[in-house]
């Protein structure tokens, strides 16, 4: 079923529009409203439109040589692509920057819209564009992130089977996620074997499904992005972080300087400074959840036991300090995932070899022979 176009006056064709010429689309499931705002200021048409190929195709040819600004979300990235294809300047709102519409007491699809269209029009830096990946990259990492969903619904049955048998006094063996679906088997008691003999053999399946996802991992790395075989020589930096961080960038030359490459992930602080105010806040989270987790867990393996001395895992030993502060762990952890993901920008962007010492030689530290 489709949605037909609702407008205030006719849909606009390039040849009748005034340039330059914005359209506000707000972006839902089904249904997208428009605005479209002359160059002069005059809103010349509104409505909505069936989120479907054919109709945004149709409308986006009559929009030909227009700006299109809509937010980032979950359909943006085909859209975008599609306008691109039919000839359209596309804008890619980050919703973080256009605080008229997240913070708005009047929120609807159709005044967004037409925010959209008024910001687009007169001022487009407000909106922060972003860059959506190709789809090639997008296809891609639908592999990388079936596989860490897969993994995370493991290791949620595996707590699961190990909180019910703590409850009735028992304890599954202590063993890798690979082999629970297997040693836990004989330690489910007869009353519990309805409840928990499925999970793990769910559990086994989801196992053999992973393995096979992990070799996808690794033949796209080394077959369609060999950047990642220089990331891995990292600490802590496997096929899985590597694909992920060069999938979710996409573009290493989006970023002119490595340095931004934290804020792009969400793993910079804070900042509300006023006057003699300068407080110590939480870092953003903007950005790409997952990737943010994945440079964590690196960071906690540089950081941890196993993790070999190199200038990042002495890096975050100064901040951490003895280990008995927690909040300084926790902003160790932090900062070592920030600073790692400026160096695997860095390597991707410059095409240098890893040094593990890079830093501390220049400071004329000891390092292993």
């Amino acid at each position: 079923m489709t949605h037909s176009t609702v407008s205030a006056s006719p849909i606009p064709t390039h040849a009748t529009v005034q340039l330059p010429t914005t359209i506000g689309l707000d972006l839902s499931d089904r249904v997208s409203h428009y605005h479209v705002l002359l160059g002069d200021g005059r809103t010349h048409s509104k409505g909505k439109l069936a989120n479907t190929r054919e109709d945004l195709t149709k409308h986006f040819a009559m929009w030909k040589g227009c700006r299109l600004v809509i937010e980032a979300g979950g359909p943006s990235h085909w859209i975008s692509r599609l306008a691109h294809e039919q000839g359209l300047e596309v804008l890619v709102a980050n919703p973080r920057h256009v605080p008229a519409i997240s913070q708005s007491n009047n929120k609807s699809d159709k005044s967004d819209a037409q925010i959209l269209a008024e910001v687009g029009c007169t001022d487009p830096k407000r909106l922060a564009p972003i860059t959506h990946r190709s789809a090639e990259a997008q296809a891609h990492l639908a592999v990388h992130r079936a596989r860490n969903e897969m993994v995370g619904n493991r290791t949620s049955m595996i707590n699961h089977v190990r909180g019910v048998l703590k409850t009735h006094g028992q304890r599954a063996p202590q063993c890798s996620p690979e082999s629970f679906g297997i040693r836990a088997y004989d330690s489910i008691p007869p009353e519990l074997s309805a409840a928990l003999k499925p999970l793990l053999q769910v559990i086994d399946v989801l196992n053999k499904q992973i393995k096979q996802y992990d070799k996808e991992i690794v033949r796209l790395g080394k077959e369609q992005y060999p950047v990642t075989q220089i990331l891995q020589h990292i600490p802590g930096v496997g096929p899985n972080v590597s694909l992920g961080f060069v999938l979710t960038v996409d573009d290493p030359k989006r970023f002119k300087r490595s340095r931004s490459v934290g804020a792009y992930f969400g793993i910079v602080p804070r900042k509300r400074d006023s006057g003699n105010s300068n407080p110590q806040l939480p870092i953003t989270k903007s950005g790409d959840r997952e990737m943010r987790r994945l440079l964590v867990l690196s960071a906690n393996y540089i950081l941890g036991h196993f993790g070999p001395d190199c200038d990042l895992k002495r890096f975050g030993l100064r901040i951490a300090g003895d280990g008995t502060n927690k909040a300084a762990k926790k902003r160790a952890r932090v900062a070592v995932a920030r600073k790692l993901a400026v160096l695997m920008h860095h390597l991707w962007k410059t095409g240098e070899v890893y040094d593990p010492f890079y830093q501390a030689k220049r400071r004329g530290e000891p390092v292993p022979a």
